[in-house]
């Protein structure tokens, strides 16, 4: 039977002493970054881990964040699921992960992070609606990313109103009489903030506000939408919630002839990874799904050292490309 590699053994290898790796362990903010990064190499050399159960009794700090999460079918959930995961993993957390089964299933995923022992939870998007009506477990401390104000935990969003209207103003600029809006789920809080940055850039120029069509963050509502538009002369331009339902969008409109880009201009949300490759093209708004878990993670971890909560607005960015 092999012996268990020791915090002795790692300082013995990176040259420092067991205190300095302890100190990398509990991820101490007093450590050089030249020698924390030897005794990270050294322990990832020798195959040491982490006794969480006996650092948590030493600390009483279990080092883990918790996640609630409504889906994960969105890649604006799973894209702010993989900031938060980077940013904890750079940080010394692990990362529990809970997916809420129904509305009313809040409380029993507080209780399960709690029994798995968690410093704290970001909750994300769809599921902060919910958090927001529930208790949390004494002393667990929240984030909430994409939650109205006031709220009694951290919070933290992309300034999606601003966003939207920048993209409103930008369609505004090519000469439209009208954008419509696709809008996203009504219990969406980012939709909501997108559809109210849309109609206050309207207001702003004046514009009269057109009926908006709602869909459900997917392609194929977007392409459900497009399809009813396609034969409307009067929609020339279109602000989609996000990039997937403007990609469904632009098939629907272009099957029926009419082309984006041309006669008709889209723009999206989110910047995914693949919307400079849509057909045209994808301008859209980009928020800083790295940066969001980053953000969401500094909030929680200073939750948790006492501070108080923190209510952090991230800028959104418009990117122009050939559809708008």
């Amino acid at each position: 039977m092999h012996r268990r590699v020791s915090m002795g053994d790692v300082a013995a290898a990176a040259g420092v002493s067991a205190q300095t790796v302890s100190r990398v362990v509990n991820a101490s903010a007093r450590v050089d970054p030249d020698t924390r990064r030897r005794v990270e190499e050294a322990m990832a050399s020798l195959g040491y881990q982490v006794n969480r159960t006996a650092r948590a009794l030493r600390t009483g700090r279990f080092h883990t964040i918790g996640v609630v999460v409504a889906t994960l079918a969105t890649v604006g959930n799973s894209r702010m699921l993989e900031g938060v995961a980077g940013s904890a993993s750079a940080r010394g957390y692990g990362l529990t992960v809970v997916k809420l089964s129904d509305r009313a299933a809040i409380d029993d995923a507080f209780a399960h992070l709690q029994e798995q022992g968690v410093d704290g939870a970001i909750v994300v998007n769809e599921a902060t609606a919910i958090a927001r009506g529930s208790e949390a477990p004494h002393g667990m401390k929240i984030v909430a990313v994409d939650s109205p104000l006031p709220a009694p935990f951290a919070t933290v969003q992309s300034d999606h109103a601003g966003g939207a209207a920048a993209a409103t103003s930008h369609l505004l600029s090519r000469g439209h009489a009208r954008v419509h809006h696709l809008a996203g789920p009504e219990t969406s809080f980012a939709a909501a903030e997108r559809q109210r940055g849309w109609v206050e850039a309207l207001a702003d120029a004046g514009v009269a506000r057109p009926e908006v069509a709602r869909g459900d963050w997917s392609a194929a509502s977007g392409y459900a939408a497009g399809a009813a538009w396609a034969t409307d002369p009067a929609v020339t331009a279109v602000f989609a919630a996000n990039d997937q339902m403007a990609l469904g969008l632009i098939r629907a409109l272009s099957e029926a002839g009419r082309s984006v880009g041309s006669d008709v201009h889209v723009i999206g949300f989110d910047d995914v990874a693949d919307a400079a490759e849509f057909l045209p093209p994808l301008t859209t708004v980009r928020q800083d799904f790295d940066a969001l878990g980053e953000a969401a993670v500094e909030a929680l971890v200073a939750s948790i050292d006492g501070a108080d909560p923190q209510h952090v607005v991230l800028p959104t960015r418009l990117i122009r490309r050939a559809s708008a």
